[in-house]
């Protein structure tokens, strides 16, 4: 490779960068040591992981790394339920929608991480679109939530459920509660607590945090609230010309033999559920289908919905006749799926000096190099793109929503579990493992993509690193480990986030997992970006998993940015490309199948019901010996409402429990609790308690025992299938 040389003034840019990092570090530092957290003011001081409240079918539980805490879920409500009719056929179904628009001037818009890109108007307002699912003996539910932001922070998910909590109790929890992002490029920033994208956000705003906040859970509140009997009914389609690869380079090297399963190096599908009451009464729609809503380019300063967002205000704005835009009772949700690769502007990449096509591994131009290569959409600016695509979206789902006639019928579960990614063995076959990685950014990264590249000189393909950067970078945040630049290999690191922890932690590693099935339809909760062939193995494996046990033809959808976000999932082949998508993959190379058997446990806990699985970050069980102020490590506890309280059903000396200690470093360990559910177990609201003694080791004092116990959030258990 050519050495790099650089012009007085490119190096005077790259002065100014340097001096600008260092001016943000100091500046972040500042901010978080006046505010003393970025958490919210009324949570856990931590930014680390979850905090140890956790519901689920088959959790993984984390506690704060400082030391256990003690929280319990209030399993009454404090605003009463709704009326529920019980002897019919279907669902209670509740619908709301909600503004959650925030700043529409003097902050950054989140997506496109485009310095210099802030709102300074509004073409279109932003929402929060809530759909609650109850059988019809009140006993489960489910939440759905498509919310027109970039992504969903797990900081703002933490925030909406500690309110729900406070508000209904245990009904809505973080195994049934899904919140979904849109995607869209051209919604506020700064919701953030990792310091990646609090930097790129150019700071957090409290004012759009809470509005966002707000937002979400007064959709929910009015879709609880107006709960009626209904029926579901699901259809599936083609949506032609709404989309192309972005990546198609990377896609080709996939095998020939999977890719020969498809038509497409793109998604195509579209899966919409229609929702009526008992009269007939529509109420509203989800659909799912894998499209960026990048119609809208990185030159806009308008906040807007984008694309998928105007599909929804055209099927609203139909079904809501006599009301403004935003009003009416029907609410219509286009949410996001499987759309890492995935780009609307249908024209492709072309060298905005040239005309020519520059759809190559390295988007990159012969004159101008990658800032040239530009992909453009349908219409003659980027406002009528917008509308090109959002109406072929609408078009398509005003089709199968008036075919739909399949009925979605059967009982409603919801799976959920806290993972540390950065730790994850995963079987390549039945001899051979693999590890997932500390998060860490590419190079590529920095090179952006067709729909929005970078503002430096950073080409998509980067396989190796340049010398300049690499030193820019050890003299600004310190030399990567050679732990860290091995395990992303082919990926040259540029950034190792993972182990970058001041003023705060810039990548997670506890990352949420989640399932959601009502009847035979499963909605897999994805934690960021997958590509297009990540997102079709995802769905084969959740779909063989759940046949292996009995649960036949279910329908899986992707329901991508939820939760937490963690970039992109690129397939391992696709990966060794290292364009933007994999320079974006932060646990590395085996990321992808990480999640597969991630969701398969999932997948398996909903279909079999057999296992509760908790684990705790916790103490040396040994501690306990010293002092006994707990007579057992576990307690296996139901409610029971007529007395409001817990009842302890099992113990450690219980022949249906395990407990297993796991010794970690530095004096860290886990505690994994395992509770083998009988076919005897009555259905009911159940948790799990963990009661330890960790050691406190203060300088020059002698060693203190404190008592602990922690218990996640409820969960139900059910009849089973």
């Amino acid at each position: 490779m050519a050495k790099r040389t650089f012009s007085s003034f490119e190096i005077f840019l790259i002065f100014l960068l340097v001096l600008m990092t260092g001016i943000t570090v100091a500046l972040l530092s500042l901010l978080f040591i006046t505010s003393g957290t970025i958490e919210n003011h009324t949570g856990s001081p931590s930014t680390q992981g979850p905090p140890a409240t956790q519901g689920s079918a088959a959790p993984q539980n984390s506690t704060p790394p400082w030391g256990p805490t003690t929280t319990q879920a209030s399993p009454t409500p404090s605003t009463p339920e709704p009326t529920l009719f019980q002897n019919f056929s279907g669902y209670h179904i509740g619908v709301g929608r909600a503004d959650c628009t925030g700043q529409v001037s003097d902050i950054n818009l989140m997506g496109y991480s485009k310095t210099g890109q802030y709102a300074r108007g509004i073409l279109t307002r932003l929402y929060s679109r809530a759909f609650i699912m109850v059988e019809p003996d009140g006993s489960n539910r489910i939440v759905f939530v498509s919310i027109d932001i970039g992504m969903v922070s797990q900081r703002l998910r933490l925030e909406v459920l500690s309110r729900l909590q406070n508000k209904y109790g245990s009904l809505y929890r973080r195994d049934n509660v899904i919140l979904s992002g849109t995607h869209t490029h051209s919604g506020p920033a700064g919701y953030f607590q990792y310091t990646t994208f609090v930097i790129a956000s150019e700071g957090f705003s409290n004012r759009t945090f809470e509005y966002m906040v707000t937002g979400i859970v007064q959709s929910i509140e009015i879709a609880h609230t107006n709960m009626k009997p209904g029926k579901i009914f699901i259809n599936k389609g083609t949506v032609d010309g709404a989309q192309i690869n972005r990546s198609p380079t990377s896609y080709l090297r996939n095998p020939q033999s999977e890719r020969a399963r498809y038509s497409s190096n793109t998604d195509k599908e579209m899966v919409l559920l229609k929702m009526v009451d008992l009269n007939g009464e529509e109420l509203g729609l989800i659909s799912w289908f894998a499209i960026h809503p990048v119609s809208m380019k990185n030159t806009n300063h308008l906040v807007n919905s984008d694309n998928v967002g105007y599909a929804s205000y055209l099927f609203e704005q139909e079904k809501n006749k006599g009301y403004l835009p935003g009003e009416g009772p029907y609410v219509a949700a286009f949410a996001s799926s499987n759309l890492g690769d995935v780009s609307p502007n249908v024209l492709g990449p072309h060298c905005t000096n040239t005309g020519e096509s520059c759809e190559n591994a390295n988007s990159s131009c012969p004159i101008g190099g990658p800032s040239m290569c530009v992909a453009e959409g349908p219409g003659q600016d980027m406002f009528e793109s917008t509308q090109i695509i959002g109406r072929i979206i609408y078009d398509k789902a005003k089709e199968l929503y008036e075919s739909a006639s399949q009925e979605v019928t059967g009982p409603l579960a919801s799976a959920h579990q806290w993972v540390n990614m950065t730790d994850v063995t995963v079987w390549l076959n039945s001899t051979h493992t693999a590890k997932t990685c500390k998060p860490a950014l590419g190079y590529s990264f920095a090179a952006g993509t067709i729909d929005g590249f970078g503002t430096l000189n950073f080409t998509q393909g980067m396989v190796e690193g340049n010398s300049f950067w690499d030193t820019l970078r050890d003299q600004v945040l310190g030399k990567p480990s050679e732990e860290i630049k091995e395990c992303h290999k082919p990926k040259p690191v540029l950034l190792h986030t993972g182990e970058l922890l001041k003023p705060h932690p810039w990548h997670p590693d506890i990352v949420d997992v989640q399932i959601v099935t009502l009847g035979f339809l499963a909605i897999t909760a994805i934690p960021g970006e997958f590509t297009t062939m990540s997102g079709r193995r995802l769905r084969q494996a959740v779909r063989e998993e759940f046949e292996a046990y009995g649960m036949l033809n279910m329908t899986v959808v992707i329901s991508g940015l939820c939760n937490v976000y963690t970039h992109y999932i690129t397939t391992y082949e696709e990966y060794q490309a290292q364009r933007y998508e994999a320079a974006s993959t932060i646990y590395g190379p085996h990321t992808l199948s990480a999640y597969i058997q991630l969701f398969r446990v999932l997948a398996k806990a909903i279909a079999t019901g057999e296992v509760v699985e908790v684990t705790f970050v916790g103490a040396n069980p040994k501690n306990s010996a010293e002092n006994r102020t707990h007579q057992t490590f576990l307690t296996v506890e139901k409610y029971e409402a007529t007395s409001a309280t817990w009842q302890i059903m099992h113990n450690d000396a219980s022949w249906e429990t395990r407990f297993y200690w796991h010794k970690g470093l530095l004096g860290l360990s886990n505690a994994t609790i395992q509770w083998h559910i009988p076919d005897t177990t009555q259905p009911g609201t159940y948790r799990i308690k963990y009661f330890g003694h960790s050691r406190k080791q203060d300088l020059l004092k002698p060693a203190v025992l404190l008592s602990f116990e922690s218990a996640p959030s409820v969960f139900e258990v059910i009849t089973t299938w």
